[in-house]
């Protein structure tokens, strides 16, 4: 059997990401298989450092439509002793200036309590609080609940000494947000 294989192959010194280089043309009667599979590492390489990247965002489905997860996220949050400070509905401010998008509301919270003590140990993190979740519609109709994981501001600010607080806020967001999500 015959199989020819034309490959761009390209070695980069410490890098195993595919570049622009030499076309190699390989004929013979077995599979090429080195070449192939040096080829594959390459491109999964490449999807992995893709998709590894950590945004900090966790995302959840709801089953409400925007307005209403909102509404029940601001219950929940109230009903636990934080500190509702804005919700904004960037669906209506776009349509106040002629442009439209599908819904979508973020809603800043928070809890002196527990923010302060993180805002000491680094101050940078006050770009980051209050906290605040978004509510978003997709383009496919479904509904999604987004926010910053408590872990990445503790990396994203170089939060030392307070890895309880962090992970008690983490537990936190999650708890909130699924009872806002039943």
């Amino acid at each position: 059997m015959f199989f020819p294989l034309h490959l761009k192959v390209s070695r980069v010194s410490g890098d195993a990401r595919m570049l622009a280089s030499d076309y190699v043309n390989i004929s013979r009667k077995e599979p090429p298989m080195k070449p192939f599979l040096v080829a594959m590492f390459g491109v999964f390489l490449m999807a992995s450092s893709a998709t590894a990247a950590d945004t900090g965002l966790v995302t959840k489905a709801s089953k409400y439509s925007v307005a209403d997860t909102v509404t029940r996220l601001e219950a929940v949050l109230k009903s636990s002793g934080m500190t509702v400070f804005a919700r904004i509905d960037h669906r209506a401010e776009a349509e106040k200036v002629g442009l439209t998008m599908r819904p979508a509301q973020v809603i800043i919270f928070g809890n002196p309590k527990g923010g302060t003590p993180l805002m000491v140990a680094s101050p940078t993190v006050a770009i980051d609080l209050p906290l605040k979740a978004l509510v978003w519609e997709d383009a496919g109709g479904r509904v999604w609940l987004s926010y910053n994981a408590a872990a990445y501001l503790k990396s994203r600010h170089e939060i030392s000494g307070k890895d309880e607080a962090i992970a008690a806020l983490d537990r936190a967001l999650d708890t909130l947000t699924t009872k806002a999500l039943e």
